[in-house]
C-alpha cells in the first residue's frame, strides 16, 4: 500500500475526545508539534513553526487513550496522515489527520507508569466473578503518567499480589542467584538446568 506513515513527537493541545459507537470506541486530541532550532546567535535553542495534527484513535488505543492522556503531556503519535480539505462559508480550509497505530508518552521528558489493559472479551466474565465475590476488586482505568496506580482491573489476587522485581538483586522469582567471583559484589542471575 502506499500510505504516508509518520512519527511525530508533541504536547497535547487538547482534552481527548472519546465516544463509543456502533463500530467500537473512537477518540481524538489536538496535538501540537513545534520545530526547535539552535540560534547560533543567541547561542539558545528556539521554538520555530507550530504544526496541529487531530490525531484519531480507534478501538482499545481510543479506550487507553481516555484513560491516560490530558492536555500537556509530551507524546509519540506513530500513524497514518490524511491532509483532508473542505470549503467553509466560501473558503478553502485544509487540516492534517493522523489515524493513530501507537501512541506513548515521550520519556526523554518525563515518566509514566505501564498497567496492562483488559482484553474486552475478559472483562463479562471478571464482572461476572466479582459480582458472585470470587474476583478482586475492579478499578476503572485512570491516569497513567504521573498519578498513583492501583491495582489494575481483572487481575487473579495472586497476579494482583506479585511484587515488583527488585532489579538491584536479581529477580524475585525464577532464575537460581549466585554470586560472581571477583572484586565486584554484583550479583548475576543463573538459570537453573
Amino acid at each position: 500500500m502506499n500510505e504516508t506513515t509518520v512519527c511525530v513527537v508533541g504536547n497535547v493541545a487538547t482534552q481527548p475526545v472519546f465516544r463509543e459507537t456502533a463500530a467500537g470506541a473512537s477518540a481524538r486530541f489536538r496535538l501540537a508539534v513545534t520545530q526547535r532550532y539552535w540560534d547560533r546567535e543567541k547561542s539558545a535553542w528556539r521554538d520555530g513553526h507550530t504544526n496541529f495534527f487531530t490525531v484519531w484513535a480507534n478501538r482499545t488505543l481510543a479506550t487507553n487513550v481516555q484513560a491516560s492522556v490530558s492536555v500537556g503531556e509530551p507524546l509519540v503519535v506513530r500513524g497514518r496522515l490524511k491532509i483532508r480539505s473542505e470549503q467553509r462559508d466560501g473558503q478553502s480550509w485544509a487540516g492534517a489527520d493522523i489515524e493513530a497505530s501507537a501512541i506513548g508518552h515521550d520519556l526523554a521528558r518525563g515518566t509514566a507508569a505501564f498497567r496492562r489493559a483488559l482484553r474486552s472479551e475478559q472483562v463479562p466474565d471478571r464482572i461476572a466473578d466479582q459480582d458472585s465475590g470470587q474476583g478482586a476488586a475492579r478499578q476503572g482505568p485512570g491516569p497513567v503518567s504521573g498519578h498513583a496506580a492501583g491495582p489494575v482491573s481483572g487481575l487473579s489476587p495472586d497476579q494482583a499480589a506479585r511484587p515488583e522485581p527488585d532489579w538491584e538483586t536479581g529477580p524475585v522469582e525464577g532464575p537460581v542467584e549466585r554470586p560472581v567471583e571477583g572484586p565486584t559484589e554484583r550479583r548475576e542471575p543463573v538459570l537453573a538446568s
